[in-house]
């Protein structure tokens, strides 16, 4: 089933991620399905729990899109619950980034290219391992989400100055995507267009 993915000024996207009680979340299975159909709808290669309106500590990446033009994303596709990256190294890289939750914004943001981080994938073996490059800055994303940061939250503060008209028109609804959000107005739970 397709969520509604949250939208820039929901409270949610602010707020700390819990870790759940796997062995006795009800439907887990079902919202990981639901969270890839929602990713992938939006032409999205990764999406949070936040996004779709939980305080859960799961996320979703899926960068096998991009095998066409590097096939070191082949078979890319991964579930992440009670992630916790225990170090991030390297170099920081900046690069481009998007968000589904920030339609239309774009900004190169500061990351390192390298990460260690635990994790149970969707059979709930644990795992703990290292990534880097895209991969890495991918993850980083996403577990942003899980405490609360948006990649806005890392720009400079002039280009945060600079697109804050835009981030304005979103907490107002004023959104042209083709996938289906929730704002903070009532009833905007649709599809915008």
């Amino acid at each position: 089933m397709i969520l509604p993915i949250y939208i820039y000024g929901q409270p949610v996207l602010r707020k700390v991620a819990e870790d759940i009680d796997p062995e006795n979340y009800p439907r887990l299975k079902e919202l990981i399905e639901d969270m890839f159909e929602t990713m992938h709808n939006a032409d999205g290669v990764g999406l949070a729990a936040p996004q779709v309106g939980l305080k859960d500590r799961i996320f979703v990446v899926d960068l096998t899109v991009l095998a066409e033009d590097d096939p070191e994303f082949e078979g890319f596709k991964k579930v992440f619950i009670n992630a916790h990256i225990l170090e991030r190294t390297g170099d920081i890289e900046l690069i481009d980034e998007g968000c589904l939750s920030l339609p239309g914004i774009h900004e190169k943001v500061p990351r390192e290219n390298r990460i260690r981080i635990q994790y149970l994938d969707e059979n709930l073996q644990p795992h703990e391992e290292e990534f880097e490059g895209f991969k890495a800055r991918a993850i980083q994303h996403e577990y942003d989400h899980l405490d609360g940061i948006l990649f806005v939250d890392r720009i400079t503060p002039l280009r945060k100055r600079l697109i804050k008209g835009k981030l304005s028109n979103l907490t107002k609804g004023k959104i042209d995507c083709h996938y289906k959000v929730k704002t903070l107005l009532p009833g905007s739970s649709n599809r915008h267009s």
